[in-house]
């Protein structure tokens, strides 16, 4: 936390701070092959499979479901287009990988178990968001996405990177089990919270520079910001408790269904919605709810569940 709200104040006083894009690239990539890996392992050493498939299907469906009210509420609070409007709902119902891992870290700090397979949960709900979100802008979008853009669409939504890196860590933790945490512990465990410090930072960084997008919005689209965290969040916890998770679990899949993606989703939406600003989208989840979860909406989720679920 520290580090990020560093990195925001480097950005605002415009000091030369900097963390080299390949290596800002490089911590991510670590980041999600760690916390996939130990969420494999989890699996392994447990054999918690059962309520997986369950899991995974309402996890699909809520990623499916959260761009409605999202597309909902940004046409009754801003005079956004409903293309842009479709675009920000797709980013709304898709997750972000950091502030999972923000999550997970909390939780561990404070003594709280959560499921292992919860990291499959974070690779299924990436994607099913952008579909929802880009039905939603066709009413607004007038041209139609041509046969070459379709295909480079499909493939930037089954080959995106984060997914596969995610995904394939999980399998080679549940393949290798304790052996191989043991194995690779110094780099996956102990290093962990000192690289999650400097991505932290860096994100601090970004969010500062996303500062001069906030020209751009109204008091609409700020409000919009800080209230659909809560929304999906809500959603989350009701579902993570009909399903049994424990409190750990339970307050993960809340704080994906309250996160906003700013990796894959905008990538797919410079292909299937050329129209729509980019801006607006990275401006909200970067700039008001990344930090919003970070600070406030992830120690509230975790309370939230202890009430529900404890």
């Amino acid at each position: 936390m520290l580090c990020f709200l560093l990195g925001v104040i480097a950005g605002v006083v415009r000091s030369d701070l900097e963390i080299p894009e390949a290596v800002a690239r490089a911590l991510a990539l670590y980041l999600i092959f760690a916390i996939g890996f130990k969420g494999g392992v989890e699996v392994a050493r447990n054999g918690e499979l059962g309520p997986l498939l369950p899991l995974l299907l309402v996890a699909a469906g809520l990623s499916l479901v959260l761009p409605l009210p999202a597309y909902a509420l940004l046409r009754v609070l801003t005079r956004v287009s409903r293309t842009d409007a479709g675009a920000i709902a797709a980013h709304y119902g898709s997750v972000s990988i950091v502030t999972y891992v923000a999550a997970t870290n909390f939780l561990q700090s404070h003594g709280i178990a959560y499921e292992g397979f919860m990291t499959a949960v974070v690779a299924v709900m990436e994607t099913p968001a952008i579909l929802t979100g880009l039905l939603l802008a066709r009413a607004g979008e007038r041209s139609g996405i041509d046969a070459r853009k379709r295909r480079e669409l499909i493939h930037e939504i089954l080959a995106n990177g984060s997914v596969v890196l995610l995904l394939g860590s999980f399998l080679i933790g549940s393949v290798t089990g304790s052996e191989g945490l043991e194995r690779l512990a110094p780099v996956v465990v102990s290093g962990f919270p000192g690289l999650l410090c400097f991505f932290l930072l860096d994100m601090g960084l970004l969010v500062a520079r996303r500062f001069a997008g906030f020209r751009t919005m109204g008091l609409g689209l700020v409000v919009f910001g800080l209230l659909m965290p809560l929304v999906g969040a809500s959603v989350g916890l009701l579902a993570g408790t009909l399903l049994g998770l424990s409190r750990g679990g339970v307050a993960l899949l809340a704080t994906l269904a309250g996160s906003a993606s700013y990796i894959a989703v905008p990538a797919a939406m410079r292909l299937a919605l050329p129209r729509a600003n980019p801006s607006l989208s990275l401006s909200l989840a970067l700039g008001i709810t990344f930090p919003f979860n970070l600070v406030i909406g992830i120690p509230l989720y975790g309370a939230a569940a202890g009430w529900l679920a404890g």
